[in-house]
């Protein structure tokens, strides 16, 4: 799939995220009972209504696969990968999947609160629909990704670094950019803009003239402009 690319310096399109195609294969039902494992590797299943709940699934890959209507509270995913997989309606508190992978994957209408992603690695996922609360990416790695339609509450960016990024119909709310690294971070359609921390760091993302107004007290504080009437 084709990237729309800068033409020249000033020209204002933005690369275009690369948005995942999971085609799943006939898929197999999880036996309920058998719980997840440590570096388990888990290939075609359908995982579906289970709660896993405080279960120890580090290292696990999960390829071809769908998880819906799950419970993850404090369920450890921790380098965790899933690839070509699809998660639909799963919520938790404090599930850790800090240094986990998810390339060509779906998320969506989650409902998830303290979700530790530090140190993730996103690539080709679309997350859409749903509600996050504290959503942890710090020093994650975000590369065409594109968040729809969802509400992100005080997420942490701190140190991550976003390429090829979309917010399209988002709510953020008290977001943490400090430190965060941006290219072609498409900001332009967020439904409600609001940064607690980092604002300095938008070089590399685009934002509607309404958007700069509503940063612009934001802005000027950072570089000690002072504003009087």
């Amino acid at each position: 799939m084709a990237h729309r690319t800068r033409k020249k310096p000033g020209d204002s399109q933005v690369a275009a995220a690369r948005r995942p195609e999971v085609r799943l294969p006939p898929l197999r039902p999880y036996e309920d009972g058998r719980g997840l494992e440590p570096d388990g590797d888990y290939d075609g299943f359908e995982l579906a209504g289970l709660d896993l709940s405080g279960q120890e699934g580090a290292g696990a890959r999960f390829l071809d696969c769908a998880l819906s209507e799950c419970v993850l509270d404090e369920t450890s995913l921790v380098n965790a990968r899933f690839i070509d997989s699809v998660l639909t309606g799963v919520r938790g508190v404090g599930t850790d999947l800090s240094g986990a992978s998810l390339r060509d994957a779906e998320v969506v209408d989650a409902r998830m609160g303290g979700v530790q992603l530090h140190g993730a690695v996103l690539e080709r996922v679309l997350v859409r629909g749903g509600k996050f609360d504290y959503l942890n990416l710090r020093s994650a790695r975000l590369k065409d990704v594109v968040f729809e339609g969802c509400v992100l509450s005080e997420p942490d960016f701190g140190a991550a670094e976003l390429i090829r990024v979309e917010f399209r119909d988002c709510a953020l709310r008290q977001a943490d950019f400090s430190g965060a690294r941006m290219q072609d971070v498409d900001l332009r359609q967020v439904a409600e803009l609001d940064i607690a921390r980092g604002v300095e760091r938008l070089a590399g993302a685009v934002i509607s003239p309404a958007q700069l107004l509503d940063l612009a007290p934001a802005l000027a504080a950072q570089i000690g402009v002072r504003v009087e009437g």
